[in-house]
């Protein structure tokens, strides 16, 4: 039987970061564990339509506690004049007890985030519409924005039939191997009037560089920024050394002297050289004249030739 790893565990650590970010000492870690996932659960439930993909929480040492809400309708989280998010983080300290500081983050592409995408698929399940036709227009969706694989699940009573069954589909690659793989996984239930439905998401977006994946650890920041492509910069020659150049010292006078005295000797030997090369040429000169006459000879000898006779008989009219 196949044991099948979620994708998201499976690459903390590799490039991606956790979504709870803090250290408690063994007799409060339980106790903290349950304020997150009761934490997350109130304002999933607070917010159900308000497109949440993702909510982060960091604590600092002065009890201070960060939630960070990854949102595709940060409008609906904000609320008029930013009553919604005041209400809610008067609520999360009531209950809690501790100061909470509330950060909105816009996701700019939906359409790549596998948690709303498969959130998509189940609204419109539960609203009737045919889980093929919201299956193939997701991966559509998908696949326009960039992506370079998608995988969509659907098992339950499809269409309301009385046996449940599991249908799948698929276009591009999803590498669930390849740990530099950036898989983004999502899944949700579309609860129906015969029964719940499940809906799961692999999204593939692209594959990430060993320096990409430490900056992504190194800094915590999300995976998007971490391997957004960054223009080619031209490569620089490096700057001369000025520890290898000699230092240029002023000449002397006698040296000026000297300088000033040699092109003097290097005309004189010029002119010599150059004279019997023109003796040379003068020499050379009448020799040409006679080749032309001959050359002459045969083309005057044609010209005096008489011409010959045709020896062929005209044909009388």
């Amino acid at each position: 039987m196949g044991h099948k790893v979620h994708p998201n565990a499976f690459r903390l650590g590799v490039f991606r970061p956790w979504e709870a970010n803090w250290f408690a000492n063994p007799k409060d870690y339980t106790k903290m564990l349950h304020e997150d996932l009761e934490m997350r659960r109130t304002i999933l439930a607070r917010l159900r339509n308000a497109g949440i993909a993702k909510i982060e929480t960091e604590r600092s040492s002065n009890a201070q506690l960060t939630v960070t809400i990854h949102t595709a309708k940060p409008g609906i989280v904000i609320g008029k004049g930013g009553s919604s998010v005041d209400q809610l983080r008067e609520d999360l300290e009531k209950r809690f007890g501790n100061r909470v500081r509330i950060s909105i983050q816009e996701i700019k592409q939906p359409e790549l985030d596998a948690q709303l995408v498969a959130e998509n698929i189940a609204s419109q399940i539960e609203r009737r519409i045919s889980y093929k036709r919201a299956m193939k227009q997701a991966i559509l969706r998908t696949m326009r924005s960039g992506a370079k694989g998608v995988r969509v699940y659907c098992g339950g009573r499809l269409r309301g039939a009385e046996m449940a069954r599991r249908e799948w589909d698929r276009e591009g690659r999803v590498p669930l191997h390849t740990l530099r793989a950036d898989i983004d996984f999502g899944r949700a239930t579309a609860k129906t009037t015969f029964g719940a439905i499940g809906v799961k998401c692999w999204i593939y977006k692209d594959q990430i560089s060993p320096q990409q994946r430490r900056l992504a650890i190194a800094d915590g920041a999300p995976i998007g920024e971490a391997i957004a492509p960054q223009p080619e910069l031209p490569e620089m020659p490096p700057p001369p050394r000025t520890d290898l150049v000699e230092p240029v010292t002023p000449p002397t006078p006698a040296e000026v002297t000297a300088e000033a005295a040699a092109p003097a000797r290097r005309a004189r030997t010029t002119r010599t050289t150059a004279a019997p090369k023109t003796a040379a040429a003068t020499t050379e000169k009448p020799k040409a004249a006679p080749r032309a006459k001959a050359a002459a000879k045969p083309a005057a000898e044609k010209k005096a030739a008489p011409a010959k006779k045709s020896t062929t008989p005209r044909k009388k009219s």
